[in-house]
């Protein structure tokens, strides 16, 4: 029996796991194991029976961004629970956040408190980690703006060390953190502010998300990161791409760099998608789009998004 199956047969994990309930899009095949450690102790068992089963792993937050190929993904999924959901208001003025707390959550709690700086995280329905992994930002703010450090896994060495903001490489959606890193948590500097002020910065940012990205769509958010000095919702746009549909996904009418699903939509749908809104937007501009949107297992790599 193999260490990961050991952990199955104890509980610790688990085998055969859809995901697509996990996901915004809500399809999507299912993972050969799910794990969800409440604290290091427990991931870092899992870590190590993930490498002594030679098993690729990947980090699975709130969803947000994330296509997962019908095929599933042949892997671990590490989808990290209790104490990594939990955060604090530290003596010195600082938040510390774990990694699954979800970023409107932790933006509307800040500011309930009167502390100030990341009400801008309502704006993005991810989670800590993959908000520092990606330095997510939006309306004027990014991360690293506020981010003082953050601890990190790394999964070849199974060692945690807490990494400064200054050494991770910050730039427009970029860390240097990799594929062999996992966020456990991370330490923001933030101010002081009066909580109806925290409180009306969150509303107006609630009320533009309302008025300009599609609600109650199935979405992944944006499917292309902006390229230096642009826009790429502008960029699809001015190429009349908005309501441009492969199979069940659709370029939002109310945002063109949005693509959304129907209900009999597949993963496989948006990848197309993405490579032929990127394949487009190059031929008239010579700008090639970096997808932000993330996809899992094996898609079709002869149109590689």
């Amino acid at each position: 029996m193999s260490a990961l199956d050991r952990l199955v047969a104890g509980g610790s994990i688990s085998a055969d796991v859809p995901l697509a309930g996990l996901t915004t899009y809500r399809f999507g095949g299912s993972a050969r194991w799910l794990a969800e450690p409440f604290d290091e102790a427990e991931l870092l068992a899992v870590v190590a029976a993930a490498a002594a089963d030679g098993v690729e792993m990947t980090t699975l937050g709130r969803g947000s961004n994330l296509v997962v190929s019908s095929k599933g993904y042949d892997g671990l999924v590490v989808r990290l629970a209790g104490a990594f959901s939990e955060w604090h208001r530290m003596a010195d003025g600082t938040v510390v956040a774990g990694a699954a707390v979800p970023l409107p959550l932790l933006a509307r709690r800040t500011a309930e408190a009167g502390v100030g700086g990341l009400e801008f995280y309502a704006g993005i329905p991810g989670s800590v980690g993959g908000a520092v992994c990606m330095n997510a930002g939006c309306h004027g703010s990014e991360t690293s703006d506020w981010l003082v450090a953050a601890r990190i896994l790394d999964l070849s060495a199974a060692s945690i060390e807490d990494t400064a903001a200054s050494d991770l490489d910050m730039s427009y959606r970029h860390t240097s953190i990799g594929a062999g890193e996992m966020v456990l948590s991370a330490t923001y500097r933030t101010i002081s502010r009066p909580r109806d002020e925290g409180e009306a910065i969150i509303r107006e940012i609630s009320r533009w998300r309302r008025d300009n990205q599609p609600g109650g769509t199935l979405n992944a958010g944006s499917a292309f990161k902006n390229p230096q000095g642009d826009s790429a919702g502008r960029m699809i746009d001015a190429l009349g791409l908005k309501g441009h549909r492969v199979g069940g996904v659709t370029v939002s009418e109310r945002h063109a760099n949005f693509f959304e699903a129907d209900r009999d939509a597949s993963p496989e749908d948006v990848w197309h998608l993405v490579a032929d809104v990127r394949t487009r937007v190059a031929a008239a501009t010579g700008v090639i789009l970096e997808a932000e949107v993330r996809f899992l297992g094996d898609f079709d790599e002869s149109t590689g998004a």
